[in-house]
């Protein structure tokens, strides 16, 4: 990883933007609450808005400035991530990429709290009674950074924390 900020630009911005392009088709082509089968009875493209956070907890709650909450909460973790990407070394090649995809996701969701006060959602998997929670590329993205993360801390345990020198 020759910079590490070339690194987080180009692939944030290519994440964040797949994400937005794949939440606009699926909202433009695809009436709220509706799906589209993929295979049959295991995966749709449905289109679900989430006005919670991940896999739809608080989504019941007051509206009262609900969505002003979740983007400053989201803002603080874009910094923390920031801070942690700073002080991570090189050397941990899969938590540097990690924080690259979770910074990706909650940027992708965090511009779609701020232009529609709730998240885009439209992977939907399911078989027979399970449901798993409707999720976009940007959760993807989140869930497999922190995968990336994880592996790293196991993969080197003597530095188990990566944002330390």
């Amino acid at each position: 990883m020759r910079n590490k900020y070339l690194h987080l630009f180009l692939i944030s911005n290519a994440l964040i933007i797949i994400d937005q392009f794949t939440k606009f088709m699926a909202a433009s082509r695809i009436p709220l609450h509706d799906s589209i089968p993929v295979i049959d009875n295991f995966f749709h493209i449905t289109h679900i808005r989430n006005s919670g956070v991940a896999f739809g907890l608080f989504a019941g709650q007051a509206e009262n400035n609900k969505a002003t909450f979740f983007v400053a909460i989201s803002l603080v973790a874009i910094a923390a991530i920031l801070g942690f990407f700073h002080r991570t070394p090189e050397r941990h090649k899969l938590s540097l990429n990690g924080l690259i995809l979770i910074f990706s996701g909650a940027i992708g969701n965090l511009i779609d709290r701020i232009l529609h006060r709730e998240v885009i959602d439209f992977i939907y998997f399911f078989y027979k009674d399970f449901h798993f929670p409707a999720f976009n590329i940007a959760d993807s993205c989140i869930t497999i950074g922190v995968g990336l993360m994880f592996l790293d801390m196991f993969l080197n345990p003597s530095g188990s924390d990566p944002s330390a020198s």
